[in-house]
């Protein structure tokens, strides 16, 4: 059985992302990389080194869409193909589409209570 295996992102939206980011360095030390998110490096004992992103999104995204909510949580999966596959067997809402690239597969479903997730399976 596929499953989740760590939250690989927080992302929210904001008015003036590129201020919030500089309030959340100057107070909190949160520092954003080149790539334009913070990140958070960890290890643990199941399957080795991950990372987690916080981004801040501009208000207006339609990145969350169709969900109603001005956050996101992305998963960290094991296996993004038979995790949906599971999902769409269980009659969950599977957004057919999918994204592949440098960072990973990517796929998104909809919770009950109408909030996009983010599935990342992270590359090898």
């Amino acid at each position: 059985m596929a499953r989740v295996t760590g939250i690989g992102g927080i992302f929210f939206k904001a008015d003036d992302p590129d201020d919030l980011y500089a309030w959340y360095e100057r107070h909190l030390g949160l520092r954003r990389a080149p790539h334009g998110s913070v990140t958070f490096r960890w290890q643990d004992d199941h399957d080795g080194k991950g990372e987690t992103h916080f981004s801040i999104f501009p208000a207006g995204t339609t990145y969350f869409d169709p969900g109603h909510a001005p956050f996101m949580i992305n998963f960290r999966v094991d296996n993004l193909d038979v995790l949906l596959q599971q999902l769409e067997a269980a009659g969950v809402e599977v957004d057919p589409n999918r994204e592949e690239g440098e960072w990973g597969k990517f796929a998104w479903v909809m919770d009950p209570a109408g909030h996009r997730i983010e599935l990342w399976e992270p590359p090898e």
